[in-house]
């Protein structure tokens, strides 16, 4: 992991324990010793061999000597981010398990047991489940449990079958190695989706448990914003799946798109009251070209992520696009592209026939139309061939 840490009292040799009660803090002071308190009484009613690690972010409100007080270990994360405390405090854990959550009791750290039952088992993540397990009033702001977390959640099942209820709740129980194994990158709030979808994507054992949600103990406002978080986590969603971002909807335009052009190729069409003819042409052009933008654009961003290892070979999506190589997206490209100049030709010819004089402007323009889409597209189809080809050049 990248953050630089600086560990408060390290030990010589890391000792064996079983369990990290991992808490990210900035400026927690009001309510870190509580949960300080909370996670300690655990690890002694339980007689499970852990430790209270403490991912402080810069805290200037005297919560490092709180938590050097009673008895936890701290390490210093200079970078900023949610994601940067947790990836440090993980990288510096002891703890064959980890239990996280955040500091501001909002969570009940001395009623962890599920967790642990879960992990004990075998199971890689143990997710905390916050609308099955109680959210008391005024624990959660109104647009997070009725827009937020749902929607959210919604998409993660969606785009990644993960089957989890509460895709963004904070306390969850994981497996060290295996966590660590997935080399999490991103540094805020979009680190909590991150890890799900890294664990669900590369086929980790994965189980929810009902958890309660307390409102939190501070009175300054949460670190949490609810515009600009939901969206960085909605955009990493996206960008996790070139599927719904690109291919889908690309494949959807591309086919409204040619079946629209084709059918008023030959004419115009009437539905019920309601004409269509060459102005709609026009639109069902543009959705062609744009849908074939989508799909190009799906299969450059998923030979690239699999290149990075962001993603794991897809059997089926994966075949499909993989189908479309360098020389098949220029050779199509190329054969779509002489299409349309000879369409353009054929419409030079046609108006020539008339000395170049006034001609059925309706006739002519289709041709036109579906000619130039034709140049577009295997334009599309030849550049994005190559741009393919150079991003998969191995490089050391």
């Amino acid at each position: 992991m990248n953050a630089q840490v600086a560990l408060s009292g390290e030990r010589a040799a890391e000792p064996a324990l079983e369990l990290t009660i991992l808490m990210p803090c900035l400026n927690e002071a009001e309510t870190l010793a509580t949960c300080i308190t909370k996670a300690q009484s655990f690890l002694k009613r339980t007689g499970i061999a852990g430790e209270v690690l403490i991912a402080d972010n810069g805290s200037t409100d005297g919560s490092q000597d709180i938590a050097r007080g009673l008895g936890a270990r701290i390490v210093n994360v200079p970078t900023r981010g949610y994601g940067s405390a947790l990836r440090a405090g993980i990288s510096a854990a002891y703890g064959r398990f980890i239990v996280m959550g955040d500091a501001d009791d909002s969570y009940s750290f001395d009623k962890i047991d599920p967790f642990i039952e879960r992990l004990r088992a075998g199971d890689d993540l143990v997710m905390g489940n916050r609308f099955r397990g109680g959210i008391d009033q005024g624990a959660m702001p109104f647009l997070h449990r009725y827009l937020g977390n749902p929607v959210l959640s919604f998409f993660g099942r969606l785009f990644f079958r993960s089957g989890l209820g509460d895709f963004h709740c904070g306390m969850r129980g994981f497996s060290k190695e295996a966590i660590s194994k997935l080399e999490l990158r991103t540094t805020g709030m979009e680190f909590a989706s991150e890890m799900v979808v890294r664990a669900t994507i590369t086929a980790l054992k994965i189980s929810e448990v009902p958890t309660t949600l307390s409102k939190d103990g501070r009175s300054r406002p949460p670190h949490l914003r609810t515009w600009r978080d939901g969206w960085r986590h909605l955009k990493f969603l996206l960008l996790y799946s070139p599927r719904w971002l690109f291919f889908y909807p690309g494949m959807l335009l591309v086919a409204a798109g040619a079946i629209l052009s084709v059918a008023l190729f030959f004419g115009p069409i009437r539905i019920g009251g309601i004409g269509f003819d060459v102005r709609t042409m026009l639109v069902a052009c543009t959705c062609l070209i744009v849908g074939v933008q989508g799909v190009c654009f799906a299969t450059i961003a998923r030979n690239f992520a699999a290149g990075l290892n962001l993603l794991p070979p897809s059997p089926r999506f994966g075949r499909f696009l993989e189908a479309f190589t360098l020389e098949r997206f220029v050779v199509g490209g190329t054969v779509v592209l002489l299409l349309g100049i000879a369409g353009l030709i054929a419409a030079v010819v046609k108006w020539g026939e008339v000395n170049f004089g006034a001609l059925e402007v309706a006739n002519l323009l289709r041709i036109v139309t579906l000619s130039a889409t034709a140049i577009i597209v295997g334009a599309q189809l030849v550049f994005t061939g190559f741009l393919a080809g150079l991003m998969s050049i191995k490089h050391s």
